[in-house]
């Protein structure tokens, strides 16, 4: 079992579910019912997939306490994607390429609730490093609900080498900074790297080097910053609004 990651949760048990994923288990909260957790028993039913009725206190066991809601799938671990699958994914979209590049985003929270955007706003693929930076965990899985089936992932050893691929590769790179042109003066349709920043450091200096240009978002408040999954998530409805006017 402990090969496993423990995919816990109604909405994204049923995402996995409808993935191609290898599941092995499925574990369901005796006693309970709901429209949710039907279509998670057909789902694996229609994939021969063995269903397990267990006590509520096995699954807070299994969950480490979370919030399970009654489901918990043993699956196995999200795989990373590579550079390629990302202009592939473009490629096939006949879009130009729209890339997330996550400069040592920390909060599994903050990287779920990032993911779930960038399916919706039509990102093409999300680039973390390997070191100091939150992986593909189950927290963020469920924090994405779903959306991590969808969004392909890569992890790279060098976050400022992968920028120095997609230049050569004739990506636009541009990254958040306080003093960095108005985002809403961006010309967002050629093909894109967006860089978002650490939630406390921002940028680091030499991917801040890196970058073709900087882009703020201005405030008339009295909070010096947004909290990183909602500045990026304007930044990436602003490329959806600028490449699909209405």
């Amino acid at each position: 079992m402990n090969q496993d990651e423990m995919v816990m949760g109604r909405i994204p048990a049923i995402e996995t579910l409808k993935s191609d994923r290898d599941i092995n288990k499925v574990f369901l909260q005796e006693g309970l019912s709901g429209g949710k957790l039907k279509e998670i028993q057909s789902e694996a039913k229609k994939r021969k997939i063995q269903l397990s009725f267990v006590p509520k206190s096995k699954l807070d066991l299994l969950s480490d306490g979370e919030n399970h809601q009654g489901v918990i799938v043993a699956a196995s671990p999200v795989a990373y994607a590579d550079l390629e699958d990302l202009f592939t994914a473009a490629k096939e979209k006949e879009e130009s390429p729209f890339f997330l590049l996550l400069d040592g985003i920390e909060d599994p929270h903050n990287l779920g609730s990032i993911m779930r955007t960038a399916d919706a706003a039509g990102v093409h693929g999300i680039i973390i490093p390997k070191r100091r930076a939150v992986g593909l965990t189950s927290t963020v899985a469920k924090a994405s609900t779903g959306a991590i089936e969808h969004v392909p992932v890569v992890r790279v050893t060098n976050l400022v080498q992968t920028i120095d691929e997609l230049k050569e590769r004739g990506l636009w790179i541009f990254g958040t900074d306080m003093d960095g042109k108005d985002y809403r003066q961006w010309e967002a349709d050629s093909p894109i790297g967006l860089v978002i920043g650490n939630e406390g450091k921002g940028l680091s200096r030499l991917v801040k080097e890196k970058v073709d240009e900087t882009l703020t978002i201005p405030m008339t408040g009295h909070v010096q910053s947004l909290n990183a999954s909602v500045a990026s998530s304007l930044l990436m409805y602003e490329v959806f609004r600028k490449r699909h006017s209405l």
